[in-house]
């Protein structure tokens, strides 16, 4: 149990633990209608190619259960919800009414039907122990006020031998390449909010939140504190974006 007067992190903010989600819920409410478009100009399109190793990493088959927690606008959810086929499920959940709104409508204008919707905290799944095949968080876990207890989760609710993949912002591996990424963050990215989404403040939370994550190493010894086995570890873009994968044993 967390002490009354314990504080987290919201970018480079303390904040009382119990606000995080209530401030974080916030931002993506802002930013929602914009999201896909922001994530287009942000990375030059290469959120897409990211998604794509995610989707081919976790290679899932027809039949299979997927779910996609803090699936946003629903590309993820999407892909997997033809691989599993008519006898499999994929679920789009998450935390926050106005993306999960964003992502209803997305998967519709993809011509993708009979998504299960949920409303759910990563942290305590509403979902019974062992009924998935697959997990997966894309660009969400950072978010999340106790990582920790989202893992454990997410474990929770996976089967044996089933697989977690966690897509996420990191640590740059060249020094120089991460100065040059530090002043895109900061300068450009809250540019880009203000001039698109019309909220400079959510994307400099969001370049402050990439900065408070959790190292590559970090993260995987926290899947595997939380029960995870066989955890790697996939770079992509120079460590901008890294790819966690551990199966549940």
């Amino acid at each position: 149990m967390s002490k009354p007067d314990a504080t987290t992190d919201f970018g480079y903010q303390r904040v009382p633990l119990g606000d995080k989600a209530r401030r974080v819920g916030e931002v993506f409410s802002s930013v929602a209608g914009r999201y896909d478009l922001m994530n287009d100009l942000m990375s030059l399109g290469v959120h897409r190619l990211w998604k794509r190793f995610v989707i081919d990493l976790a290679a899932v088959r027809a039949g299979e259960r997927v779910l996609d927690v803090a699936g946003g606008t629903g590309d993820l959810t999407a892909a997997f919800a033809k691989q599993v086929g008519p006898t499999g499920l994929a679920v789009l959940s998450d935390i926050n009414g106005a993306m999960l709104g964003q992502g209803r409508a997305r998967l519709l204008d993809r011509g993708v039907t009979g998504v299960p919707l949920a409303q759910a905290d990563a942290q305590d799944l509403p979902f019974a122990d062992a009924s998935f095949d697959c997990v997966t968080i894309g660009f969400g876990l950072r978010n999340v006020t106790d990582k920790d207890a989202a893992l454990r989760s997410m474990l929770r609710v996976l089967k044996p031998g089933g697989r977690l993949l966690v897509l996420e912002f990191s640590k740059p591996l060249n020094p120089t390449f991460a100065k040059l990424y530090d002043e895109y963050s900061f300068r450009v990215l809250p540019a880009l909010g203000r001039l698109v989404a019309d909220d400079e403040a959510a994307y400099r939370y969001l370049a402050e939140s990439i900065r408070m994550h959790p190292d590559q190493q970090t993260l995987k010894g926290m899947m595997e504190a939380a029960g995870f086995a066989r955890c790697q570890v996939y770079n992509l873009t120079g460590g901008i974006v890294a790819v966690h994968r551990g199966y549940k044993p």
